[in-house]
């Protein structure tokens, strides 16, 4: 396991998974603004990983995933380095493997950022998400308001953002902002079986779905088309879907080599 500032990583080798745990006791798993770059770099380092095939982000205690970030240091920073934090917190997204955010509590401000560039979003019945920085007269300046706008459309964007008001975990599944929803007492479960799940598939084919997923969301339909339709035919000449085939035809487990 490996500390850094205010979140640990900690590798299952066996199981093929990263953990990443936001852990700042009293003070709801702020994230600071050195953990931004922290993070990012740790994303980095997991997506070059062999061992690694899953990575979850989740928070420690009861109470949050985060309740955001550590407002005072905003005002130690002058506009033109505020104006580039989506990029780290963008590393989820950027990561080539299934990164799954495990979400309870209170998911406010950049810890909203933050899952909202995550792949699988699963929750507790008790999660509550805003973006709240208007009411400090300012807005999301992570990605928060842009992927809204991508994945729920503007006007639900809008209330969200422009009145900063609180979702519950009921609501944010209807939007389809969340895949799953469990009791809270269920919820590592449930992450786990995700987890594993996404592991034992083959994890070239996962980054390839991934990555054309993430270019289908700003390309024009056609142009998404055509990246798929190239990264299928890529796929048919690999070693994994000829075992795939094989395994289907033969009745039997796949033996992945991801190759």
């Amino acid at each position: 396991m490996t500390e850094y500032d205010g979140f640990r990583v900690a590798r299952e080798t066996g199981r093929g998974v990263a953990t990443i745990t936001l852990d700042v006791p009293g003070k709801l798993n702020r994230v600071s603004m050195g953990a931004r770059d922290e993070l990012a770099q740790v994303f980095s380092e997991l997506g070059e990983d062999d061992g690694v095939r899953v990575v979850v982000l989740r928070g420690a205690g009861e109470e949050a995933f985060t309740a955001g970030g550590d407002v005072g240091m905003f005002m130690q920073r002058d506009g033109a380095a505020l104006s580039d934090m989506h990029v780290n917190i963008g590393a989820p997204e950027r990561c080539p493997k299934p990164v799954i955010a495990q979400l309870h509590g209170y998911c406010f401000g950049v810890g909203l950022e933050l899952a909202l560039a995550c792949d699988f979003r699963v929750a507790s019945d008790d999660l509550q998400l805003a973006l709240p920085e208007l009411t400090l007269g300012m807005i999301p300046g992570s990605g928060g308001a842009s992927r809204l706008v991508k994945l729920i459309g503007a006007s639900r964007a809008k209330d969200v953002v422009m009145r900063g008001r609180r979702v519950s975990a009921a609501e944010a599944q209807a939007w389809g902002l969340l895949c799953e929803v469990v009791p809270a007492s269920q919820l590592g479960a449930a992450v786990a079986r995700l987890a594993d799940e996404l592991a034992a598939r083959p994890a070239l084919a996962l980054r390839t779905a991934k990555r054309v997923i993430g270019q289908a969301q700003d390309a024009p339909l056609s142009v998404a088309m055509d990246l798929e339709g190239l990264a299928y035919g890529l796929l048919r000449g690999t070693h994994d879907f000829a075992e795939g085939v094989s395994a289907f035809v033969e009745k039997r487990k796949p033996r992945y080599e991801d190759r």
